[in-house]
């Protein structure tokens, strides 16, 4: 069951974005649904519009931040490119808590430890509404993709395999 407000439920990206004045929506779930396609149905919305935080390593040690579609698989080769190196990976589970803040399930492309380079895929300037995590399980929000993406320093590209 989703449920939609703005009181003591309160996230930090949620903060971050009233303190930069940006506008967005919130909405809940119960924090034990484990993929996008459910988190998409229970806030009532198609699973396109609900994207998910990956964090990657390249060969030299450098990070990269991508978001994609819920439903759709992040294209290793296309992220490389678009970060400009050789070869990326995903990042190891057990590494991103102490890399970002956030933990498997509730990470956010916004007030990471470090501010990474960070890619949206194009998608997301189709979509009705723009929706990723607000930086734990069971919270999302809905922001415009171009305000998020010019907060956050991303660029748009084709980032999911075919």
């Amino acid at each position: 069951m989703a449920r939609t407000d703005k009181g003591s439920d309160k996230t930090n990206v949620m903060r971050l974005l009233d303190q930069a004045g940006i506008a967005y929506t919130s909405a809940f779930y119960d924090e034990g649904l484990t993929s996008g396609v459910e988190v998409a149905a229970a806030l009532g919305r198609s699973s396109e519009c609900l994207f998910k935080t990956l964090v990657t390593e390249s060969g030299t040690g450098e990070h990269f931040v991508f978001v994609i579609p819920a439903d759709a698989t992040l294209s290793l080769k296309k992220a490389a490119r678009a970060a400009g190196v050789k070869s990326i990976a995903m990042l190891r589970q057990k590494d991103l808590l102490g890399l970002t803040g956030y933990v498997h399930g509730g990470c956010s492309p916004v007030g990471m430890k470090k501010a990474f380079p960070t890619f949206i895929d194009e998608t997301a300037l189709i979509t009705d509404a723009f929706f990723c995590s607000a930086g734990r399980r069971g919270a999302q929000i809905g922001v415009d993709p171009e305000a998020l993406a010019d907060y956050i320093g991303a660029a748009f590209c084709d980032l999911t395999e075919d």
